[in-house]
């Protein structure tokens, strides 16, 4: 099957709230990212709001034609946006107020008590709801038993492996992704998967079979600064589209 590709803008915001001001425009980014083929636009509105802002939701509701993926924390705040905008999907992750970027997958485990009724609030309202794991059958166990129809597997070890050239390291992170995305797909969840994504990690991800759908922001943002966002989307599909060939002529 085709393998989807979502376009994370939160790092034009980020570009834009450095210096103030309403320029780049995360929204002419969404746009410009639907023009070169992207299949949905992920936003991470924080709560401390370092990057997308509340009307840049808004605003990316009203104009953009392809789906919106709303990243949001498990807390009353974002629940009560959520339910206002009524985005097609939101994925639920974990946030700390120190951190950089997103650091680790959501515990659906330890979490369960307090995730069900958040998932179900959302599901109630025709919002499909994904969990944002690691690649761990006892997360992805837990988010069917939570509810949610999604996970997207958290990459950002692998690829962090992989960029530090540790092959010992890589292999084995791939090997849990490998295993994640089967057992999950095997118990009827749809498989996405993101963070650290880039050109060079991209096609050990692409080749898996159950995975559905990537998404990927920081990197296409910063190589848009050296080729243009179009031509960077582009190449990022070319090699999505060959890795997937790959696994299905395999």
């Amino acid at each position: 099957m085709s393998l989807r590709l979502g376009i994370n803008i939160d790092h034009v915001a980020t570009l834009r709230n450095a210096r103030g001001g309403a320029l780049p425009d995360p929204l002419r980014a969404a746009l410009l990212a639907q023009e070169a083929g992207a299949d949905g636009i992920t936003a991470h509105l924080r709560e401390d709001r370092r990057h997308i802002r509340d009307d840049d939701i808004a605003r990316l509701m009203e104009t953009i034609d392809i789906p919106l993926n709303f990243e949001m924390a498990a807390t009353d705040e974002m629940r009560a946006i959520a339910l206002e905008h009524r985005p097609h999907a939101a994925c639920i992750v974990p946030e700390k107020r120190e951190e950089r970027t997103t650091e680790g997958g959501l515990d659906a485990v330890g979490g369960h008590n307090a995730l069900r009724p958040l998932v179900g609030a959302l599901e109630d309202a025709g919002i499909r709801v994904s969990l944002f794991i690691e690649p761990d059958k006892r997360q992805l166990d837990a988010a069917l038993a939570l509810g949610a129809p999604v996970v997207e597997l958290h990459t950002g070890a692998y690829c962090d492996a992989a960029m530090a050239f540790d092959e010992t390291a890589r292999r084995a992170h791939l090997a849990r992704i490998e295993e994640a995305a089967s057992h999950g797909a095997a118990i009827g969840l749809e498989v996405h998967a993101g963070h650290g994504l880039s050109f060079d990690t991209v096609a050990d991800i692409a080749r898996l079979p159950q995975i559905m759908e990537l998404n990927i922001g920081h990197f296409l943002i910063g190589e848009a600064v050296f080729t243009g966002l179009g031509a960077a989307i582009a190449e990022m599909r070319r090699r999505m589209v060959a890795a997937r060939g790959e696994s299905a002529a395999a």
